[in-house]
Formats: C-alpha cells, sequence, structure tokens
C-alpha cells in the first residue's frame, strides 16, 4: 500500500513548484523578455535587438524561460521563434504590471519623471480616439514593429513602424489629426512618435493602451 502523503509533504513539493515561476521572473531581463513576447512572435536576433543584449546573453535568458515553461520556440528556416507557451502568461503580466504600479511608488515616480520631459505631448484615451476613428476625424496609428501588427492590432489602425514614420507623414496633410499607440503603458515609442509628428507640424496624440488594453474592453 502506498503510504498516505503528509500534509507538510505535499505543501512543500506544490510551492517548490510555485517558487520556479518566481525564481525564474527574478531578472529585469526576462521581464522585458517576455513583454516583447507578449507582442508576439520573436527570433532570438529580434528580442536581442530590441533588449539591446547579446544573442548569446538572450539566448541564455530563454533557456531559464524554457525551464520554468513560460516560452516555447519552433524553428522556420535557419532562425528559432519564441512565443509565450500559454496565453494566460500574457494576463499574468498585466497584473504583475498593474500591482508593481500599486504597490511600489518607484514605478509611478519614473513613468512621471519620463513624460515630464515631453511636457508638450497630450494623452487620449482608446475610448476617445476609437469614437474619433469611426466619425474620420483622426486617424490611429500603430508604430509597433510591422511583425506585432501582424501578430495583433486595435480595429483601424494603420502599421506605421517608427522606422518608416518620416516617410509616412511626408504623403500626409498637416491638418490631420492623428493618435499613436505601441506596446502598453510602459512603451515609449508612441511617446516619440507624437513628438516627432508635433515636430514636424502635426496633431498628435499619445495612447496608453495597447493591444491587450483594448482586448480586455471586448
Amino acid at each position: 500500500m502506498t503510504p498516505e502523503p503528509s500534509a507538510r509533504a505535499f505543501k512543500d513539493e506544490l510551492y517548490g513548484q510555485f517558487a520556479r515561476i518566481g525564481k525564474c521572473l527574478s531578472s529585469d531581463k526576462r521581464l522585458e523578455l517576455l513583454h516583447l513576447l507578449s507582442q508576439g512572435p520573436k527570433s532570438v536576433e529580434k528580442l536581442a535587438k530590441g533588449t539591446e543584449m547579446s544573442v548569446a546573453n538572450v539566448s541564455r535568458h530563454l533557456q531559464v524561460l524554457l525551464d520554468a515553461r513560460l516560452v516555447k520556440f519552433s524553428k522556420q528556416g535557419t532562425y528559432v521563434i519564441y512565443t509565450l507557451e500559454n496565453p494566460e502568461i500574457l494576463g499574468f503580466l498585466n497584473s504583475l504590471w498593474r500591482l508593481s504600479e500599486s504597490q511600489l511608488a518607484e514605478v509611478t515616480r519614473i513613468k512621471t519623471n519620463f513624460m515630464n520631459s515631453f511636457e508638450e505631448i497630450q494623452t487620449l484615451s482608446l475610448h476617445e480616439v476609437l469614437n474619433k476613428v469611426e466619425d474620420g476625424s483622426i486617424i490611429l496609428l500603430d508604430v509597433r514593429p510591422a511583425e506585432e501588427f501582424e501578430a495583433g492590432h486595435i480595429p483601424g489602425a494603420i502599421s506605421v513602424p517608427m522606422e518608416e514614420l518620416d516617410t509616412y507623414l511626408q504623403g500626409l496633410s498637416k491638418d490631420t489629426r492623428i493618435a499613436a499607440y505601441c506596446r502598453g503603458p510602459y512603451c515609449i515609442f508612441s511617446t516619440q512618435a507624437v513628438e516627432k509628428m508635433q515636430q514636424e507640424g502635426f496633431t498628435a496624440f499619445r495612447i496608453e493602451e495597447g493591444v491587450y488594453e483594448w482586448g480586455q474592453t471586448q
């Protein structure tokens, strides 16, 4: 007869498994990699470029994420493509961001200090912008990389990655009103894009929300 496990042994084993995830998330670099992967599949090379790490360092961090079963990979030709292992991880990450901002005053301070350096930039809510898109009074730009737009985007948005923004603006009338979004509340692409558009004489607005936040309203 198999001996009945003790309550203590059960708890030790269970919380030991939970701790695998916690230990994996103890790295700021791995959290950044997960954030990038929450926007869509990416090669090791794309992740290295996005995080400004070497391919070797990214690969080491990805191995830890693999061991904790937070990511998975497939091969496309000579490239290894990584994705989140489970859609629930996306919700977990966004809960972590919100909890951190709620509990750690430093998060709000960092955001505020960054935005204070862009005093002329106005922010509209996604709800406001979608209403204006519907009546044709504003255009909505997704300034993330094209592959992230292809993985999922807000309906009505136009894909204009940051490196293509200058060229795109050349074809617009200066009286065009524009709103831009990127990867959510902690992404700086939309802020940089709006600053650029204002310098070029456009009326432009930043949207703090991203695709995940839009999805939560559906």
